[in-house]
């Protein structure tokens, strides 16, 4: 038997290997990816001093509180017109519109007579009700960045936010690291279709729908989910018609007499079965095929969801360049007392009420409790020189939202 800790170290450094090189993208592609390179501006943000009040341009020593200024233009946002003020002037202008030159402050349309009623021309004077400061709702040219000023760092995943600031300084595509491309496999002669009638000895398939949900929401694409009886040419040839960065298949990882994944997998280079020191999620397979890695996982649905979240998921992280590959932990109190196997990891799916957990299943941690997955929070991970967990005592939970 190998520790947790020895086979994830394993997984990580195979997944650091397989890592494609960054890749150039639009935009319009980029969303969720992680940046692997810096962003810098092209140019000061803003590019010109602009407007940020739809109002009148003027210069503040004329806009004293009942001056009435004549209009002598009207600068619309996007217009390139620079026009002269004059003393006793004011130029009419819409918010993000390129200040005038001789103006140093704007007077909103609020603080004039006419209020915030505007017209399609400009009118022929206004009387200023509220005298501005110097430099009134002007934005500065580079007020928010220099030129070469840095945008958005690598390492950086793409939101809508940070798409939003590459495109702000100046650039439509950027260098990113490739989100792995995913093959599910579910495997077993019991797995029948969700919405079939099981006849004995038949369960609803439901791990390709987790590991498929799993691995979209851990950043990743499916490209492929099958389900495949218990026969090795038939799983041999799902196989060799595969492609993808990733393989995971659930079930057939033990030493069962019929452990399909196990007997195709167990002789090939590079794919390694191993006893690991956890519960649930003891029998795990996992190597390279080429340039692919596999994941063989049991079959239980609370094996494959811990060995998801223990493995593969910081697995599919680290080929996509993020900086943070696991969930978060945090250090709560068990509000029950409950049992821990001997000399195995407990990854206990568990629920949170305030600042205490307590296991998602009144039934302990066995892999086939799946009912627990539903209510579950957050997972409890026990040492495994632990034999029980008692009430009051502190255990390390991994948060998974």
């Amino acid at each position: 038997m190998i520790t947790l800790d020895e086979h994830r170290a394993r997984v990580l450094a195979a997944a650091r290997a397989a890592a494609p090189p960054p890749e150039e993208r639009s935009l319009q592609d980029a969303l969720g990816l992680v940046l692997a390179e810096d962003v810098r501006t092209r140019w000061p943000i803003p590019l010109f001093d602009n407007s940020a009040m739809d109002g009148y341009a003027v210069r503040c020593a004329d806009a004293t509180p009942g001056a009435r200024l004549r209009i002598v233009g009207d600068v619309p946002a996007g217009s390139g017109d620079d026009p002269p003020i004059a003393e006793g002037e004011a130029v009419r202008i819409m918010t993000g519109a390129p200040v005038p030159s001789d103006a140093d402050a704007i007077v909103p349309l609020e603080h004039t007579d006419l209020g915030t009623a505007v017209t399609a021309m400009p009118p022929d004077a206004i009387t200023v009700t509220q005298a501005p400061h110097p430099s009134a709702h002007l934005r500065r040219r580079g007020e928010d960045a220099d030129a070469g000023a840095l945008a958005v760092p690598a390492g950086a995943v793409l939101g809508p936010w940070q798409l939003s600031a590459v495109a702000s300084a100046g650039w439509d595509r950027v260098l990113v690291h490739r989100a792995a491309r995913v093959a599910v496999i579910s495997t077993g002669d019991e797995l029948i279709a969700p919405s079939a009638e099981p006849a004995r000895g038949q369960i609803p398939e439901s791990n390709s729908v987790l590991l498929a949900a799993a691995v979209r929401a851990a950043g990743a694409d499916v490209v492929a989910t099958h389900v495949v009886s218990d026969d090795a040419d038939g799983l041999a040839a799902v196989l060799a018609e595969t492609t993808a960065d990733v393989v995971i298949l659930s079930g057939g990882a033990s030493v069962g007499a019929f452990d399909v994944a196990k007997a195709v997998l167990g002789g090939r280079e590079g794919v390694r079965y191993d006893a690991v020191a956890m519960q649930p999620g003891k029998p795990q397979g996992f190597g390279t095929i080429g340039d692919t890695l596999v994941f063989s996982l049991p079959g239980n649905p609370v094996s494959v969801a811990v060995s998801f979240e223990m493995f593969v998921r910081p697995a599919l992280r680290t080929f996509a360049g993020h900086k943070v590959i696991d969930r978060p932990r945090r250090e709560m109190t068990a509000a029950v007392d409950w049992r821990c196997p001997p000399a195995r990891v407990q990854v206990l799916p568990v629920v949170l009420d305030g600042d205490t957990v307590r296991p998602a299943s009144a039934g302990g941690s066995g892999s086939h409790l799946v009912s627990s997955l539903a209510a579950a929070e957050a997972l409890a991970v026990i040492p495994a020189e632990a034999d029980a967990v008692t009430a009051g005592e502190t255990v390390s939970v991994m948060m998974l939202s």
